[in-house]
């Protein structure tokens, strides 16, 4: 009896030594000393490397401030149809959101200067530096401000290709006469070369494509195709078209964000390099899985590369003339040129 008890008194100072241990490592780790808060932050769709920059911060976040800040992730639409994150954030039903500008461009048209097609920001690198520039402007500042938003970072998706079912376009002059996803500018570019273009929410292109509603969509090449599972209906992927992409930023509802303490405000800042390493390796690891897959022998899917004579004929009709036309049809809305020249002199363009 009396050995019993001694057991049970020895496993229970092991248990009370063993949760200090946690409590000192946890302690340990906290770097951001700050108030318990919690903040929900609204997406759509399921975890792929496009939200692997706010799964870093959400994780790191959480780490250095000891759980005392914590940023839960909603996905598959949950809070918000994708549509309407800017909306949610306005009236403050959650304190953070990622939506895609090319969505609504009337709630922040300054921001569609980098939804144009062509834009000379063909590697990351560039791409992070052109947002940053055109994230700090004055307009797009003032914009995002009128839905009670504040600008965090990008979430930058790689340059687009169309993937679609039929008869595999070998030439640019075989878009014409197809419906084609395409957001933003691209739609501008599709028009031209004698397509229709629409503008669905990514959740909605499975559907899309599976039922012919559409031949093609447009996405971010090459994680979004399998992340949406496009591969599983289409016929074929085009490799080489570099269409332009979108900018899909995380913005945070401005009253929360300026309630936050100094040190968590300089915390999430600081994070922001990590995030962005965290998505450009993501989407690494993905071309490489998925260019596997894809060029194998036995593939549904086959990976068409168009004449590059072709494409060059391509940018140069929808590449600077819709630049220009986005300037001209906005210059007295906002400062386009100077959005542009901005845009262009950070690609390094002279």
């Amino acid at each position: 009896m009396n050995l019993s008890k001694t057991s049970l008194l020895a496993g229970a100072s092991a248990l009370a030594m063993a949760g200090m241990t946690a409590a000192s490592h946890q302690a340990t780790a906290q770097e951001v000393k700050g108030p318990a808060l919690s903040w929900k932050l609204s997406l759509w769709g399921k975890r792929r490397a496009f939200t692997e920059g706010m799964e870093y911060v959400v994780k790191e976040v959480a780490a250095k401030t000891g759980g005392k800040f914590k940023i839960k992730l909603f996905y598959g639409g949950q809070l918000s149809k994708s549509k309407e994150n800017l909306d949610g954030i306005k009236i403050g039903a959650f304190e953070a959101a990622t939506f895609c500008a090319a969505y609504h461009p009337g709630k922040n048209a300054p921001l569609n200067v980098l939804d144009l097609p062509f834009l000379p920001i063909g590697n990351f690198a560039v791409q992070k530096k052109v947002h940053s520039a055109v994230y700090g402007h004055p307009a797009a500042i003032e914009a995002l401000a009128k839905w009670n938003a504040v600008l965090y970072m990008s979430n930058i998706l790689p340059l687009y290709e169309y993937m679609g079912k039929g008869k595999a376009p070998q030439s640019v002059a075989d878009f014409k006469g197809k419906r084609l996803r395409a957001l933003g500018g691209m739609g501008a570019a599709a028009r031209l070369i004698g397509a229709t273009p629409s503008s669905m929410p990514a959740a909605e292109t499975y559907t899309a494509l599976q039922r012919g509603t559409v031949d093609a969509i447009g996405f971010p090449y090459s994680y979004t195709f399998a992340a949406y599972k496009l591969d599983e209906v289409a016929d074929w992927v085009t490799t080489n078209m570099k269409l332009g992409t979108v900018n899909c930023p995380t913005v945070f509802n401005k009253d929360k964000y300026d309630k936050l303490p100094d040190q968590y405000k300089k915390l999430l800042n600081g994070l922001k390099d990590g995030a962005y390493g965290a998505i450009e390796a993501a989407y690494i690891e993905k071309d490489k899985k998925n260019e596997a897959k894809w060029g194998a022998a036995d593939s549904k899917v086959k990976m068409i590369k168009i004449p590059e004579d072709q494409m060059a004929e391509f940018r140069k009709i929808a590449g600077k003339p819709v630049w220009d036309k986005w300037v001209a049809d906005n210059k007295d809305k906002l400062p386009a040129q100077e959005l542009l020249d901005l845009v262009l002199k950070n690609a390094g363009v002279k």
